[in-house]
């Protein structure tokens, strides 16, 4: 089973050289740290930076340098700043490559939750729901379950929806999981967890093939 910072670095794996990634809040944020080094990646935030590094050291945090979640950050050389409607002209032209977001519930048709509880207040959408409508490579990254243990990858959205049909992929500390149209497509397992704990978790049509390897996390 995978912590928070497995379920980054496994994502990690499917950042590729010259794209430009857009991380959201949460897990999402922890990827930079885990990018392979003989790439050039290129992280955007929509509050207008392009050039994250990863987290600064305890005590070398510049409380001027932070993402959309109001943590701290690193920038790398060449990197730069802007205002928030040309960060949303980037995300809306379709200038980025892959989109990494956390999510509350994600349905076996690709639809997100991740914005909003009923009944519990928020401070706005975000950018969220801009993400999800334009950018074409939509990757989850979130717990199998939540804190009650019930499965937050459904037959359907039971939360407001952010996007609909939109996730191509879901990392969580269970396993690796696809979206198709014939629903969730198990691709690998976390190491140590079977595919019946896997089935167990998982609400949504659970599409098992003959041979689910156990994920690579290093190398």
């Amino acid at each position: 089973m995978l912590d928070k910072n497995g379920i980054a670095k496994r994502i990690a794996k499917e950042v590729q050289d010259g794209y430009y990634v857009n991380l959201g809040i949460g897990i999402p944020t922890l990827v930079a740290n885990f990018v392979r080094e003989d790439i050039n990646v290129e992280f955007q935030s929509e509050n207008g930076v392009l050039g994250m590094g990863p987290f600064p050291l305890e005590g070398e945090e510049d409380a001027d340098l932070i993402n959309a979640g109001k943590q701290t950050i690193t920038t790398l050389p060449g990197a730069s700043f802007f205002d928030s409607a040309t960060s949303f002209g980037m995300i809306r032209g379709q200038h980025v490559d892959l989109t990494i977001l956390g999510a509350m519930e994600v349905s076996e048709d690709g639809d997100i939750a991740n914005w909003k509880i009923p009944g519990k207040m928020v401070k706005g959408m975000g950018g969220a729901m801009d993400l999800v409508a334009s950018a074409e490579n939509i990757i989850v990254a979130m717990m199998h379950t939540n804190r009650a243990g019930a499965s937050k990858l459904l037959p359907s959205c039971a939360l407001p929806l952010t996007g609909v049909k939109c996730v191509k992929k879901i990392v969580t500390n269970l396993a690796v999981i696809e979206v198709t149209d014939k629903g969730f497509l198990l691709v690998e397992r976390a190491p140590g967890v079977t595919v019946e704990e896997i089935k167990a978790a998982t609400l949504g049509k659970l599409i098992i093939p003959d041979d689910v390897p156990e994920m690579a996390i290093d190398g």
